[in-house]
């Protein structure tokens, strides 16, 4: 038996993460902001993650199609919004700075999601574009950035997480 627990060790990981990003996303008082065509998502402050661990685009992209069971555009939002974070995701991990860490969630998710929630609203694709921007830029950059600076200045909290 292989003493090497990297592997289930990176799945635990995984899965503990899309759980968070669920919780975060589908439980009150969260909830009312993680769906529409004006959202604020809590969990998506934790989209800077795969900066400093590129297992966590996973985590995030399960976590999204979880909490996408209680969207109202059920199959647009597994399909296409889990899609954005994960893409996202690989975006993130290869950003050269911290600073720009958030950018990749703020600007895929406002885009293809305004895509698709835009008309399945019945709205006009620019507001919905500019509220989900938003949104994205106070969970990304207010909330998400401050914890990617803590992260990488405690070193000890990372170094677990690798």
């Amino acid at each position: 038996m292989s003493k090497d627990r990297s592997v289930p060790a990176s799945v635990a990981r995984v899965g503990l993460l899309a759980g968070i990003y669920a919780i975060l996303t589908m439980l009150p008082p969260f909830s009312g902001f993680g769906y529409g065509p004006v959202q604020v998502r809590v969990s998506e402050t934790l989209t800077v993650l795969p900066f400093l661990f590129p297992w966590a685009k996973w985590g995030l992209y399960i976590g999204c199609i979880v909490a996408n069971l209680a969207s109202p555009f059920l199959v647009w939002d597994i399909s296409l919004g889990a899609l954005a974070s994960l893409i996202s995701g690989f975006l993130t991990e290869r950003m050269p700075s911290p600073y720009l860490a958030p950018l990749p969630p703020v600007l895929v998710n406002a885009f293809l999601v305004s895509a698709y929630v835009a008309p399945l609203s019945g709205l006009s694709y620019w507001p919905v574009f500019a509220h989900i921007l938003l949104g994205q830029a106070i969970s990304c950059y207010l909330f998400g950035l401050p914890l990617l600076l803590f992260l990488i200045r405690n070193p000890h909290i990372t170094k677990r997480l690798e």
